[in-house]
């Protein structure tokens, strides 16, 4: 597994991909799932780039245009990004202008995997915003109306009392130039609980890590104790839960599943050192 397992699969903010400059150039960008070529379909601008379910257009300096390209209602998820940015979470403003079409803020400034991989942030400060992230979220209590745009929607969890991001990882973290780190990629966003949602980072993380043959297994490794000292939550009770969400994750490329069991138990190892 490479970053681009890591890299987000719908980005809110292309400008991370054009302007990310030579120091960052070796990373991948958002990858699309093996097997499925696509030509977008024509949109209101320049299309900025396509990620494995949406393709996002330029409409402004300020705006984007990302469509889903299977139909999917982009309304749910434009719903909890607004409730999100009520509560004062860093998220993009998003607007649903109906169907699969989200107009969201555009952001301007690298991602956190971009400012990783090019030496400028630590990876102490990566798990650091990582973890400001996930307490900020986990703040906000569940929204009571809320529902998916379809029941039958991955990821399939079982509730909770907060709001769960459930892809909180470097390639989904713009640092951008106005409001410092962002979400972005509200795509598996619902209800669930604090630790589902760690745990789910962390699995991430942990998929890089174990990757003998990655270039950036070592980082990984670095990255995912340093993030799981810092959250303070004893995610060892619902690993098998993350892993079997992961395990059905639509996105995962060729190769990822089989990383899965090594990584639960890297993070299982790490957990056992930290809480014990």
């Amino acid at each position: 597994m490479t970053p681009a397992g890591l890299a987000p699969s719908d980005p809110a903010a292309p400008d991370a991909e054009r302007d990310k400059g030579a120091s960052a150039a070796a990373v991948p960008g958002p990858a699309e799932a093996p097997g499925r070529p696509h030509t977008a379909a024509e949109g209101p601008g320049p299309l900025l780039t396509a990620g494995f379910s949406a393709d996002v257009y330029a409409i402004s300096e300020t705006q984007v245009l990302r469509r889903y390209r299977s139909g999917r209602d982009a309304g749910p998820e434009a719903e909890l990004m607004r409730y999100a940015l009520a509560h004062g979470f860093p998220v993009p403003k998003a607007v649903h202008v109906g169907g699969p079409d989200l107009v969201l803020e555009r952001l301007h400034g690298p991602t956190l995997l971009q400012a990783l991989a090019a030496g400028v942030t630590s990876l102490h400060e990566g798990a650091q915003i990582m973890t400001d992230l996930h307490d900020k979220l986990h703040r906000i209590p569940a929204p009571t109306s809320w529902a998916p745009s379809s029941p039958t929607d991955w990821p399939h969890v079982g509730g909770g009392d907060v709001l769960v991001h459930l892809d909180l990882h470097p390639g989904n973290i713009v640092l951008s130039e106005a409001h410092g780190p962002m979400l972005v990629d509200w795509a598996n966003a619902r209800t669930g609980t604090a630790e589902l949602d760690v745990a789910l980072s962390a699995l991430i993380l942990a998929e890089v890590a174990v990757d003998a043959g990655g270039e950036y297994s070592e980082a990984a490794r670095v990255l995912l104790a340093a993030f799981l000292a810092g959250v303070h939550l004893d995610v060892r009770p619902v690993l098998a839960e993350a892993a079997h969400v992961r395990a059905n994750d639509p996105a995962l490329v060729a190769g990822e599943r089989e990383l899965l069991g090594e990584a639960v138990g890297l993070v299982r190892s790490m957990e056992n050192v930290t809480r014990d």
